[in-house]
């Protein structure tokens, strides 16, 4: 699925697509095109995609081709998913620690949606960290 949504192919690409919105969320998956987290990410992306256009705008960035953010942002996952809006990071308590960024895949839609929501309101607001709908911190349990 990551063929139908919009790659970004060099660190200048990334930082317009960051700079450059105004209005909407920025969501931006970094990880490889070829893993299976990806894949299963990419699909959940493209799928709520349309009904996020609104709000939001999805890219994806291959970090092997574009390695220019990896140790700025700590991509050492195969998968993650972070938030931009008018250029600026924002965090999200996803309840796991690691505030930063989603680094596993998500595989409901409706999920995705009510994260990049709450993105979306807690940003336009001012906020820097906003805090998911959902508690991830019994997801890995053991």
């Amino acid at each position: 699925m990551s063929y139908l949504i919009t790659h970004l192919k060099n660190g200048w690409q990334v930082d317009q697509a960051i700079t450059s919105e105004d209005d909407r969320v920025v969501v931006i998956r970094f990880g490889h095109d070829w893993d299976p987290t990806c894949m299963k990410m990419d699909e959940v992306l493209y799928s709520v995609a349309d009904r996020c256009k609104n709000y939001a705008t999805i890219y994806v960035v291959d970090i092997t081709e574009v390695p220019d953010f990896n140790k700025m942002y700590e991509l050492y996952d195969p998968c993650t998913v972070m938030f931009f809006y008018r250029n600026k990071h924002i965090m999200i308590d996803l309840g796991t620690g690691n505030n930063n960024k989603i680094n596993w895949p998500l595989d409901d839609k409706q999920e995705m949606i009510d994260i990049i929501e709450t993105v979306y309101r807690g940003a336009r607001k001012g906020r820097g960290l906003v805090v998911s709908p959902k508690d991830y911190s019994t997801k890995y349990r053991y």
